[in-house]
């Protein structure tokens, strides 16, 4: 009996771990990984995850009302980045770097500004109307709008 106890125990603790380290875990005040974010001119409230995968890739160029999309990325180094790169646009950031690379040789495309900071991610998301990026969870987003991604 103490046995399958200490098993439930060790489950549960398992458990509540992983669900801890989950990004979209909330609790004990525990900001999200990261957080898409628009300028307030911006009439979204949600977006498709599809759609700003292809956002950031440039195969989509207008918001829904014809504003033009402008996203900007994080530097590759930053973890950010990285989640954001494997939970929205389904690639790691060097799959990513590689499909700009291919872009930009052809010819047909520049990626993104990439920025150092959430700050740096926020001024440029106030700066133009159709912008799009993401900032970590604990930064402050009292200036822009934060959409959530279905």
């Amino acid at each position: 009996m103490a046995q399958r106890r200490f098993i439930l125990i060790a489950i549960s603790a398992l458990m509540a771990a992983a669900v801890a380290d989950h990004p979209d875990a909330v609790g004990a005040g525990a900001p999200p990984g990261y957080r898409i974010v628009v300028n307030p001119q911006n009439a979204a409230v949600s977006v498709e995850r599809k759609f700003i995968s292809d956002a950031f890739l440039k195969k989509v160029t207008r918001w829904p009302d014809g504003e033009p999309i402008r996203p900007v990325d994080q530097q590759p180094e930053s973890p950010m980045r990285a989640r954001f790169s494997d939970e929205v646009v389904k690639r790691s950031v060097s799959a990513v770097k590689s499909y700009w690379q291919q872009l930009v040789f052809s010819g047909r495309e520049i990626p993104p500004p990439e920025l150092d900071s959430d700050e740096e991610v926020i001024r440029y998301v106030l700066r133009f109307p159709g912008a799009v990026g993401y900032v970590s969870g604990a930064a402050s987003v009292d200036r822009v709008k934060v959409v959530t991604v279905k």
